[in-house]
């Protein structure tokens, strides 16, 4: 599964892709808040799910209700109930919102971009391009963010060859990757630039010689695993710490030619909260060719 955060008009929705079944699972309390815009979506919803119960045969669609590990607004990882479209379509008709008709189109337009993305990835590219360019990041930033984006699915699919597991293990490798590179783990550097949101990306907001840094350190990283033959964590952890050093000595080199720290706190604020103001639904961006 591929957790997602989707936004539909200024509001986050919580989701995931399910590989096995191609089926995005959302979070019905994220659904239920947007549309009911109730002061307490838990309590709507509990009351919600009883009315049904109480009123029409919903066994069967709450039996399609799973629950998943889901990113809190603490930052916790806290066991959500989430539904496919088809469920979700089932409860928002039981919840009476100007904003159901227009959530539907947004669930089905979701669906559609992402089959088409695994029938054509060159797609998903496209649509984080696209969607960069609508919150003001230059083209040079851009560029820098998608190539960077490429060199870390490259290892981390490496890693998945060599016997890391996602999530945890993937999470130990990269900040040993951005420790030797910067000597700041992740969630320091996040300090560093203030970023105090579980959803706030570190590398959206990284300086373009930051990403390109970042990147030689995952490159790095890749190249020394394949040449070591690295298997499982203990061993693909050295290689990291290899990678990043690579990339560590790189930087103080340039910092002592230019005489110009490479790191900054500067972040890209400016640019997110005026997007979350303008943008009133997904952005659509170019279509597939044919």
């Amino acid at each position: 599964m591929n957790n997602s955060l989707k936004l539909f008009e200024d509001k986050n929705v919580r989701s995931v892709w399910h590989e096995a079944t191609q089926q995005w699972y959302f979070s019905i309390i994220d659904v239920v808040a947007i549309l009911s815009d109730s002061s307490n979506p838990r309590r709507y919803w509990t009351d919600l799910k009883r009315k049904l119960t109480e009123q029409e045969d919903f066994s069967q669609l709450y039996e399609k209700i799973v629950q998943l590990k889901m990113i809190a607004s603490d930052g916790k990882k806290r066991l959500t109930e989430m539904a496919t479209v088809e469920t979700l379509l089932r409860i928002i008709q039981s919840i009476p919102s100007p904003k159901a008709e227009p959530f539907k189109l947004w669930l089905a337009q979701v669906g559609s971009e992402r089959l088409q993305e695994i029938e054509n990835p060159e797609l998903a590219t496209q649509r984080a391009k696209y969607l960069y360019e609508q919150k003001g990041y230059s083209p040079e930033w851009i560029e820098k963010r998608l190539q960077g984006i490429a060199v870390r699915d490259e290892l981390t699919a490496e890693w998945k060859e060599r016997g890391v597991k996602a999530g945890k293990e993937f999470a130990i490798l990269t900040a040993e990757i951005s420790k030797a590179t910067f000597g700041l783990a992740p969630k320091e550097y996040k300090e560093l630039k203030g970023l105090t949101k579980p959803t706030e990306n570190l590398r959206d907001h990284m300086s373009s010689l930051e990403l390109v840094f970042t990147m030689l350190g995952e490159a790095s990283t890749t190249e020394i695993a394949k040449n070591k033959d690295a298997q499982g964590l203990v061993q693909n952890k050295k290689a990291a710490k290899a990678g990043g050093t690579v990339a560590g000595n790189a930087r103080k080199a340039l910092e002592v030619q230019s005489g110009q720290p490479v790191m900054s706190a500067e972040n890209y604020k400016h640019l997110t909260q005026k997007e979350s103001k303008r943008l009133k639904t997904i952005a659509t961006p170019p279509q597939q060719e044919g």
